[in-house]
């Protein structure tokens, strides 16, 4: 299964751990879609190594950061007069929430093999 919303960047350290990072920000309705993926990324995880998910400087296989924020944007309508030589400001109302969700996934080399495979991460 690919996934649409949730695109992985890949880093590693010298030791060999990997890190998958991913980020994806949509409109309200979309974003019940990139739940359900990092539902399904996090499932798999814990289903393939669920019994060694911990910070891997203590020993873990791998282990995740997830973060979820709604942020609002309002335009300000700017006009110049030429006459004047001033400039209006006029505060226009927020519009639609943009949801953003952020999705870290460290792990050892076998962990991040495994990732690679089932989510054709590159």
């Amino acid at each position: 299964m690919g996934l649409t919303y949730l695109e992985f960047d890949y880093s590693e350290d010298a030791d060999g751990v990997g890190t998958f990072d991913a980020l994806a920000a949509t409109t309200a309705t979309l974003n019940p879609a990139v739940l359900a993926e990092v539902v399904t990324v996090l499932a798999w995880a814990h289903d393939a190594f669920d019994a060694q998910r911990a910070p891997l400087d203590e020993g873990g296989e791998w282990d995740y950061d997830l973060q979820g924020w709604r942020e609002f944007s309002a335009v300000d309508a700017l006009d110049f007069d030429k006459d004047s030589g001033e400039l209006s400001l006029q505060p226009q109302a927020a519009g639609a929430a943009r949801h953003s969700v952020s999705l870290s996934i460290t792990g050892t080399p076998d962990f991040c093999t495994a990732f690679r495979e089932r989510f054709h991460a590159s």
